[in-house]
């Protein structure tokens, strides 16, 4: 199985952490385990420290307010800066609610085989892959390189193909993500997406609506104890099966000319 995340907004400046355990060298591209996507990520990188060094017109650009000028310093440094373990740099809601340190080592490893985390700098990374922290949404225009998402869209077609292969792919992105790439042919029957409800009674009614937080919370611990369970669906059907062991409340709406859909119900009742 393959799981998509995508990154959070926030960061670790893990500092004197990095030094401590060794992770002093900078990012090298061609280290990321995705491969084929050098050039692309090159591209973005020297785009993104390029128009960092512009002052206002890197917030404006990167839709930053004025006192968030420490992300332009951080990407200035993105060539030589400490590259921590992705896992270690996304500290988000779902991130924290993954809490990846605190998994046994057998589950923390299946994850880094079978995580992929989309990124507006990076493309797709592995958790174990090393990066320095960064700002760089996917939903920014970067001079040279245009928007990111047709940018990402046009070069992971092919590599994301042979990575997700004949793998059960749980989407769990956020919506400007998903738009970065889709399972096409038979990929889609193998493919489930979860919306997150949040169930509650209002004046007597009960209502399901999609609420941020719980949404982002829900989708990190149904990833953490997929992993903890060492479950290995390889349908959505069989995906349904172990999130319900789990004890989650699933509906399920099955494939046809999109992806399977999982409604996980969090319910205040």
């Amino acid at each position: 199985m393959q799981i998509l995340l995508p990154p959070s907004e926030t960061k670790a400046d893990l500092g004197s952490t990095a030094v401590a355990a060794g992770w002093t060298a900078p990012v090298d591209l061609g280290a990321l385990r995705v491969r084929g996507l050098v050039a692309a990520r090159r591209s973005v990188l020297s785009a993104l420290v390029a128009v960092s060094k512009r002052n206002d017109t890197g917030l404006d650009v990167l839709g930053l307010g004025p006192g968030q000028r420490g992300e332009l310093a951080r990407n200035i440094a993105l060539r030589h800066a400490p590259a921590y373990p992705a896992a270690e740099i996304y500290t988000g809601v779902l991130y924290a609610s993954l809490d990846i340190g605190t998994l046994p080592p057998d589950a923390s490893a299946r994850l880094d085989r079978s995580v992929l985390v989309f990124s507006g700098l990076w493309g797709v990374l592995r958790l174990g892959d090393r990066i320095p922290p960064y700002r760089c949404s996917i939903g920014i225009t970067l001079p040279g390189v245009g928007g990111l998402a047709a940018h990402w869209r046009r070069a992971l077609a092919r590599p994301m193909a042979a990575v997700v292969a004949d793998d059960l792919v749980l989407d769990l992105r956020s919506t400007g993500y998903a738009t970065v790439w889709a399972p096409t042919g038979s990929a889609i029957g193998r493919t489930a997406t979860v919306r997150v409800l949040h169930e509650r009674l209002v004046d007597g009614v009960v209502r399901r609506s999609v609420v941020s937080h719980f949404n982002k919370a829900t989708k990190g611990r149904i990833v953490r104890d997929l992993a903890a369970a060492g479950a290995d669906p390889h349908t959505p059907d069989q995906l349904v099966a172990a999130l319900r062991d789990l004890k989650y409340q699933v509906e399920h709406e099955a494939a046809g000319r999109r992806p399977a859909r999982l409604d996980v119900i969090v319910s205040e009742l």
